[in-house]
């Protein structure tokens, strides 16, 4: 019964934290965040990472994005695929050099520091997601390109982890043809479904007699879409991402908004928003304070400028330009799975292992006062 102890204080603790947080004038999520690093192993011990823990907040991470994916304005999305193609790239290039420049530094071998660079590529915009909601900016420009870019990103990193696994992973070789070929695959069919198949599918199903159809209906889409994006070698983020903007195309828009945000924000996005700072541990770390300071400087900086100068070449201001440089510097989950996966195959040194999860984590614990800053 340990988990209903473990839900307790998840959701007493980031609902008070978020208020505190709010009333200190930061969004409320950077207090979520903190309380997972407090009830964690790192301070209080209160809360232990295990499974529960991380089925409760893998659902509460693709809620999220579903929910960011039904708000999203299509149009707006359009009109700015190219700042997203180009914040993307910026915001792989200067990370990439600057991981592997650190890794240089540090006497990595050629193949680990090339790996600390796909690290830094990452970007998990799931808590900028958050941010921009609670500041009502989701929809603008910035918002849309920042969600853009995201999705160009996650294949970009992709792609990247493959080739360096093909040449130095300890794992099966990885043909990269056949890894592009199923990212294809994957937009090709979520474009098709989300034409011919969504929006009958909620016909058929939401007028069903049974309680909560529709709801239900949403749900069976947005974990379709998730469990084939991961088929397809694609984080499970960005199927419901894609599922959220299929069902926006329908009627159904509104009601599945009012009904799944409750079920998100009351149980499984707090779960997420903790697990995040489960995985930080001061143990060891003594030896590691010049490494994953530099590490985390680099890291924040690198994907600044690179998504900024991006933005700013295809035609955003300075100030916009900011503010999508800002909101790619959360790492998140994303290089939390590909810190773990390196590990596993011998590319990330496990010595280094905890200062690179410390640095991904101070990455998306500054991702929302500053994001919140530079929209000022």
């Amino acid at each position: 019964m340990e988990f209903i102890l473990y839900l307790l204080l998840i959701l007493l603790f980031t609902k008070l934290a978020g208020e505190l947080s709010v009333r200190l004038g930061q969004p409320a999520v950077l207090g979520k965040l903190i309380v997972g690093i407090l009830l964690g192993p790192a301070v209080l011990g209160w809360v232990q990472d295990g499974e529960f823990i991380h089925y409760m907040s893998e659902i509460g991470v693709l809620l999220l994005m579903f929910i960011a994916g039904l708000e999203t304005d299509l149009d707006q999305l359009r009109k700015n695929w190219k700042s997203a193609f180009a914040v993307a790239v910026g915001g792989i290039i200067l990370p990439f050099a600057g991981g592997y420049a650190i890794g240089e530094w540090f006497g990595f071998a050629y193949h680990n520091a090339l790996f600390l660079g796909v690290i830094l590529s990452a970007t998990s915009v799931s808590i900028s997601v958050q941010v921009l909601k609670e500041m009502n900016r989701l929809n603008t420009p910035e918002g849309s390109t920042i969600l853009g870019a995201a999705v160009v990103d996650d294949i970009l990193v992709v792609v990247l982890l493959a080739v360096l696994m093909s040449f130095f992973g300890t794992g099966d070789d990885i043909s990269i043809s056949l890894l592009i070929g199923k990212k294809l695959l994957f937009f090709a069919v979520a474009v098709l479904a989300g034409w011919l198949v969504v929006p009958r599918a909620m016909r058929w199903l939401a007028p069903l007699r049974v309680t909560e159809a529709t709801i239900t209906a949403a749900l069976v889409i947005l974990f379709g879409y998730a469990y084939f994006a991961e088929m397809m070698g694609m984080a499970g983020i960005i199927g419901a991402f894609a599922a959220g903007i299929a069902i926006a195309q329908t009627s159904f828009k509104h009601v599945v908004e009012s009904k799944v945000e409750p079920i998100a924000y009351s149980l499984f996005v707090p779960v997420f928003f903790v697990s995040i700072g489960l995985s930080v541990s001061f143990e060891g770390l003594g030896s590691q304070i010049g490494f994953m300071v530099v590490l985390s400087l680099v890291a924040i900086l690198a994907k600044l400028l690179g998504g900024g100068i991006g933005a700013r070449l295809t035609g955003f201001n300075t100030r916009s330009s900011l503010v999508i440089g800002t909101g790619m510097i959360s790492r998140g989950e994303v290089a939390l799975i590909i810190a773990a996966t390196g590990l596993e195959s011998g590319l990330l040194l496990p010595q280094y292992f905890t200062g690179v999860i410390i640095a991904v984590i101070i990455t998306t614990l500054v991702t929302p006062p500053l994001l919140k800053v530079a929209f000022r």
